[in-house]
């Protein structure tokens, strides 16, 4: 029975993570079926930590942050955990052997929602992007890479640059919820600054330096994994794309969201890639 609700864990991850992204999730069924089960039970972790401190404005965040961090641990020492998605994310760190450095620096970077308002300088945007994006990267890697820890350290420097890339794109296109509603600036280019077309153009600069960086390693990719990457790699350039040419006062009012129709383009341009091995 407990094999039954390992597998049911496992699901409850899976539901989370088509509710939140269905994006991400359509990249996630291009995986190969052994390691899907992983990734998404990484994302089922990472995405109720950030509703804990995005979306939960009725109750003691920092109470609900500590017992979810609390609650893990637990699950490690005493090998289960009634939480389905903490219950699925214990059984891939085990079996992938996930640093835990990767998973302090995630729940750190989510206390700091809690803490800091504004980045105001480089190191500070640095910090927050490589526990909050960056070592979600290097989970998956340790998955793709399945003990290959050669691969995984050739590999490295590359998933934290797309990582970060993804997550510079995810700033951009919630700006108006970011710094409207939860009063937060993740740019420390916003320091003192007005958001406008000189800096948009500063960041997303930044940005297609970042995505340039991990084109070697994506190709470098097991093939239980490329495919399922670059489909997410194609969907942010062309987000990205699209933030470019809409004005930086519009950014501030909508989400930049890429329809459907355009979505199954960039699938299909990402099987071809795949199946050529370019990017």
């Amino acid at each position: 029975m407990l094999q039954l609700y390992n597998s049911l864990s496992f699901d409850i991850s899976k539901l989370v993570t088509k509710a939140y992204s269905t994006s991400f999730s359509r990249s996630v069924g291009f995986l190969d079926r052994e390691i899907r089960d992983a990734i998404y039970s990484i994302y089922g972790f990472v995405r109720l930590a950030d509703e804990i401190v995005d979306s939960f404005h009725d109750f003691d965040k920092h109470m609900l942050i500590r017992e979810f961090e609390n609650d893990f641990y637990s699950s490690l020492r005493d090998g289960i955990s009634l939480n389905p998605v903490l219950n699925s994310f214990r059984l891939t760190v085990n079996k992938y052997d996930i640093d835990d450095s990767l998973i302090q620096a995630f729940l750190k970077s989510m206390k700091l929602d809690l803490q800091r308002t504004e980045h105001s300088t480089k190191e500070e945007t640095d910090e927050y992007i490589y526990g909050s994006a960056e070592v979600v990267g290097l989970m998956c890697l340790k998955v793709f890479v399945n003990g290959n820890d050669e691969l995984y350290r050739e590999m490295e420097d590359p998933a934290r640059k797309l990582g970060s890339a993804f997550q510079k794109v995810n700033f951009l296109r919630d700006l108006k919820n970011d710094t409207q509603d939860l009063k937060r600036q993740y740019f420390h280019n916003l320091a003192g600054r007005k958001f406008d077309e000189a800096v948009k153009t500063e960041i997303i600069n930044d940005i297609e330096k970042d995505f340039s960086s991990s084109v070697e390693g994506m190709r470098k990719l097991p093939k239980n994994s490329r495919l399922g990457v670059m489909i997410a790699y194609y969907y942010y350039l062309r987000l990205l794309k699209k933030i470019r040419r809409t004005p930086a006062h519009k950014l501030l009012e909508k989400r930049i969201r890429v329809s459907d129709f355009v979505k199954i383009i960039l699938l299909f341009k990402a099987l071809i890639a795949n199946r050529l091995n370019i990017i």
